[in-house]
């Protein structure tokens, strides 16, 4: 009976070394893992899509009851989209579904993209999975909150500018994808903070670099809101804005206390490995020694009986 050969012991790779091919098989199984947790999250958002409808159209329903199509033929107390395809239903159930399963799923997905960069990091940076996941879903979920508390005041802004004698039409394919917009952008770029610590926590973006372009990262990001803020108006850029730039300076403040703290560190760790040409440091005035220094307890215990002889 012939044995098959035994498989050659796969060697140890600590610094997670591996080929370009090696790079996509392992990209396309981590995007295929990313798309079956938002389908599964998709199948939670399709069971609540009308209790998230009702959140979601809450910001228009907080405009002025004169001001939307609705008052032709509903009364003051209803608010209510219309839809005018007879696919725009299934669409937009479709998005909002999907949407909110990669909202739900966002801890176990951005793992998943943290974990195909972990293998390219050192030792002690692949420990802060943990805290990249929770920093990352906490900020993206500020960033939609901001963009739903500022959604009614930038709707009555941009709705009222039309003039009193007008009247809002909006469906709600056209009034659902603004929302999601929104509340993608704002989430999105609240990521911003977690993206320079990281890259400064991997030594690719140190505080000197931030500290001579701190005046032109707080001018592009008033830029970069008035470009993706999809309301276009001033109320929502500066809202955006804003807490950008803040924490922007929190970033750069704390990459400036952790690159105090590495520097204070690698300067203890030089002092003590000396290289071989180098000499170490020494008292030119040695400190005087003890009178009983370097003697033994016999040599002492002999001087004693000496000098009590008569």
């Amino acid at each position: 009976m012939t044995r098959l050969p035994r498989r050659a012991p796969r060697e140890p790779n600590p610094e997670g070394r591996m080929a370009v091919l090696d790079h996509l098989r392992e990209l396309r199984r981590r995007i295929i893992i990313v798309m079956i947790l938002i389908a599964l999250g998709a199948v939670i958002g399709w069971l609540v899509y009308n209790p998230l409808l009702t959140v979601l159209k809450h910001p228009y329903c907080n405009i002025p009851y004169q001001h939307r199509l609705g008052a032709l033929n509903q009364s003051e107390g209803q608010c209510k989209l219309l839809f005018r395809a007879p696919l725009d239903g299934f669409t937009i159930r479709l998005k909002v579904s999907v949407v909110a399963g990669a909202i739900i799923t966002a801890p176990l997905w951005l793992y998943q993209l943290w974990a195909f960069v972990t293998p390219g990091l050192r030792r002690n940076e692949k420990r802060w999975t943990v805290g990249f996941v929770i920093a990352s879903t906490l900020l993206f979920a500020a960033g939609m909150a901001l963009a739903y508390v500022t959604l009614s005041k930038g709707l009555d802004v941009l709705i009222t500018q039309a003039g009193s004698g007008t009247q809002a039409g909006l469906d709600v394919t056209s009034y659902i994808s603004f929302v999601i917009l929104m509340l993608i952008v704002f989430g999105a770029s609240f990521e911003l903070p977690l993206l320079i610590v990281m890259l400064n926590a991997v030594r690719v973006l140190p505080f000197s670099v931030l500290k001579r372009g701190q005046r032109l990262g707080i001018f592009l990001i008033f830029v970069f809101a008035a470009v993706a803020t999809p309301s276009t108006d001033p109320f929502t850029m500066t809202a955006m804005a804003l807490p950008m730039c803040l924490l922007f300076e929190l970033a750069v403040l704390w990459c400036f206390l952790h690159d105090r703290r590495r520097a204070r560190r690698q300067a203890a760790e030089e002092a003590e490995q000396l290289p071989d040409d180098v000499a170490s440091a020494v008292d030119p005035i040695p400190e005087r020694l003890p009178e009983n220094a370097g003697r033994t307890g016999s040599d002492s215990r002999a001087e004693t009986e000496w000098t009590d002889l008569p």
